[in-house]
């Protein structure tokens, strides 16, 4: 049987499955390059693999080129489902289309008098200084305001019309539009209305209903209402992708990675839950790695092609209920990931005064300059100028026929051209390679500021930290990543180079739901509170479709103090006095003070229910070489750090052996990812095939 675990980034798709099919391991053997195999236990393999996300050329889609590359199926063959227990896989199908705004047509339905609520939003300006405000576009096409009212304690002010309502649908149906968004004032808690309206449009024809008190059942309209709209938006490309993906693995169970880090069933994916799919991932992955590292403070730092995402993790998933992700407002459980357009990809220019790092991305087509493609110089180009990457240890796959190595020459011709431009225009004599160097410093500063905001900026010490790094690029640069930040300790999984995929495979079964309260915090509201929770609780089991004795429940409460905005999350107890000592501390934590006069208010709260998965075991290493005898460099290469070059030695990361320790500056190469331990950096092995890089001073 095989399982497959598949993250779809931006740049390359990755790609790990577990097999118990000696065959398709010693077909896949003869091609060490392109595959990675991983021995476990009990007669099993992990096979790693990764493509290009966009080729055109080859393929329609990377995910299932992969499976039939794994198990040596052509392009015009069925795949043999009966092979296949389960596929696992993270998207940017949605988070593209948001982005490059190419989801479905909408229409919005809202109360009468409230056609431009969305639109005005919270009036809050990102930029204060900015004489020009510059409206993010909104996702809906038309707008019908209905007129009909509940007030806030549940009564009817203003009954439906329904022959009125019944015409203008039909009227927007006859332009083609086929995804609605129903937003009504009150309708978290009085919803009735909606349902009406719902029907209609079903009636009609309208194949997305996007219903606001079921997508997001919380207080405030612009909130609830945006995130209905992005789920109009993109579930019915979603959809499409799915049924796409399904079409070509019929019968085999089929499951998503979710924004909030939990699997959901192919068939319960959501566009207002897709927009973190991949990344999710990651976190996931990394966190899970780390635990069984035996970390349990981790700093989590992805960098991939496109962009870099990083998180924290003190004991527990953080997650935030409010997000703004490409100019779209939404109110839905996400993990808590700080994503900044700085990765592998990025691309380099100077504006005639100062060196520029990204947000563009050369993606994978035309990709960076040494891809072959004629693209633009990039970081990994940067990276490849410095000698930290070296084309004979990276994957032939580049030019059009996909087989040729990296391009160094066009690298060096075109950094030697930037020295020359920008010291024509600034008189500063620079090489070529200090100028990759100096590329490179802005990219780590760009990240380093990135993880402090998840964790310098919230009262946390990253001393104190583990960087989990990982992603295609992330090895690259943990160390200048780290000592920028003064953390003293860099943990890298062997799957580092595709964690996120990893990372699908370690993944629970998760269910969320949430109910707003908007009630002073006080003993008598703990029935309630329980009544509520209950009645979540039986929502997310419905989801889940089976509850075992692997399944956990944890309920939370989000709390604010009356008269603000911000809430902070703790767990639920019955005892108030606990939640309240909860909610100050974590107050005091982030803001540095705390308020005794004032009242707390629930605002909401959520019930989780995780059902346990099973897991890949994680082999351990034997030592077969004597302990005093060092692994030896593959060869000696020339690599600019510090801004002076070093001979610097080369390792094959399968050459290592537990306990092994290598003093920076140092290659260590993977066949999915390249790890440059800097100077006052060693590198040691452990037990689990771990490699940890410790700071030496």
């Amino acid at each position: 049987m095989l399982k497959v675990f598949a993250d779809r980034g931006g740049t390359f798709t990755d790609i790990v499955a577990v097999t118990n099919n000696q065959a398709i391991i010693d077909r896949l053997s003869r091609y060490p390059e392109r595959f990675l195999i991983v021995t476990l236990p009990n007669q099993q393999w992990i096979i790693v693999y990764k493509l290009l996300s966009e080729n055109p050329e080859q393929y329609q889609d990377a995910a299932i080129q992969g499976i039939r590359d794994i198990m040596g199926i052509s392009s015009n063959e069925p795949i043999p489902t009966e092979a296949i227990e389960v596929v696992k896989m993270g998207t940017t199908v949605a988070t593209n289309a948001l982005l490059e705004r190419k989801g479905d047509r909408v229409v919005l339905l809202i109360t009468k008098g409230f056609k431009d609520a969305l639109r005005i939003g919270y009036q809050n300006r990102p930029n204060i200084f900015a004489r020009h405000i510059v409206l993010p576009t909104m996702l809906y096409e038309q707008v019908i305001e209905i007129n009909e009212r509940y007030d806030a304690h549940g009564n009817e002010l203003i009954p439906i019309n329904i022959e009125q309502a019944k015409n203008d649908l039909q009227v927007v149906y006859n332009t083609g539009i086929r995804s609605c968004a129903i937003v009504f004032m009150h309708s978290d808690r009085y919803p009735k209305h909606e349902q009406e309206i719902a029907k209609i449009a079903q009636k009609i024809g309208f194949t997305q209903i996007s219903v606001s008190h079921q997508v997001s059942p919380l207080m405030k309209l612009v909130s609830r209402g945006d995130t209905t709209v992005v789920d109009a938006y993109l579930t019915p490309i979603l959809r499409r992708y799915v049924n796409q993906v399904a079409s070509q693995l019929p019968g085999v169970k089929l499951m998503f990675m979710k924004s909030d880090g939990g699997l959901v069933a192919a068939e319960q994916f959501q566009g207002k839950d897709s927009i973190l799919s991949g990344p999710a991932g990651g976190i996931v992955g990394a966190v899970q790695s780390s635990k069984r590292a035996g970390f349990d403070l981790v700093i989590t730092f992805d960098m991939g092609g496109t962009s870099t995402d990083v998180a924290h993790f003190k004991g527990e998933y953080e997650r935030q209920l409010d997000s703004e992700i490409a100019g779209a407002r939404m109110r839905v459980p996400v993990l808590a990931i700080n994503t900044i357009a700085a990765g592998g990809g990025s691309i380099l220019f100077f504006d005639g005064s100062s060196y520029r790092v990204g947000p563009k991305s050369a993606g994978s087509n035309p990709g960076p300059a040494c891809y072959r493609r004629g693209g633009p110089l990039a970081v990994t180009d940067a990276n490849v100028m410095l000698g930290k990457i070296h084309p004979q240890y990276f994957p032939s796959v580049f030019g059009i026929d996909g087989n040729l190595p990296l391009d160094k020459d066009t690298v060096i011709q075109q950094f030697t051209q930037l020295a020359q431009d920008i010291q024509g225009a600034t008189l500063n004599h620079s090489t070529p390679e200090q100028v990759a160097a100096g590329f490179i410093a802005i990219a780590v500063e760009n990240m380093a500021n990135a993880i402090k905001k998840i964790s310098l900026q919230r009262g946390y010490d990253v001393s104190q930290y583990v960087l989990c790094c990982f992603g295609g690029a992330g090895g690259q640069v943990a160390c200048l990543i780290a000592d920028t930040l003064g953390m003293k300790k860099i943990f890298l999984h062997p799957y580092a180079g595709v964690l996120s995929a990893y990372g699908m495979g370690l993944a629970d079964v998760r269910a969320i739901r949430e109910g707003g309260v908007e009630q002073p915090l006080t003993q008598a509201l703990i029935p309630k509170l329980h009544q509520l929770m209950e009645y979540l609780e039986t929502q997310a089991i419905s989801e889940i479709n089976e509850v075992n004795a692997q399944t956990e429940i944890v309920q939370k409460v989000n709390l604010k103090y009356e008269g603000t905005n911000s809430t902070l999350t703790v767990k639920f107890a019955d005892d108030v006095v606990f939640m309240r000592q909860e909610f100050e501390d974590e107050h005091k934590s982030r803001y540095g003070f705390i308020q005794l006069d004032k009242t707390l208010i629930i605002e909401s709260v959520s019930v989780e229910v995780i059902q346990k998965m099973e897991t890949p075991e994680e082999p351990l290493i034997t030592r077969t070489r004597s302990i005093v005898e060092a692994t030896e460099a593959v060869e000696i290469v020339r690599m600019f750090t510090g801004d002076k070059w070093y001979d610097t030695p080369v390792y094959r990361r399968e050459d290592l052996q537990r306990e092994d320790s290598i003093n920076g500056p140092a290659i260590v190469v993977e066949r999915i990812s390249t790890i440059v331990v800097e100077a006052n950096w060693q590198a040691r092995l452990t037990e689990r095939n771990h490699l940890i890089l410790q700071r030496l001073v």
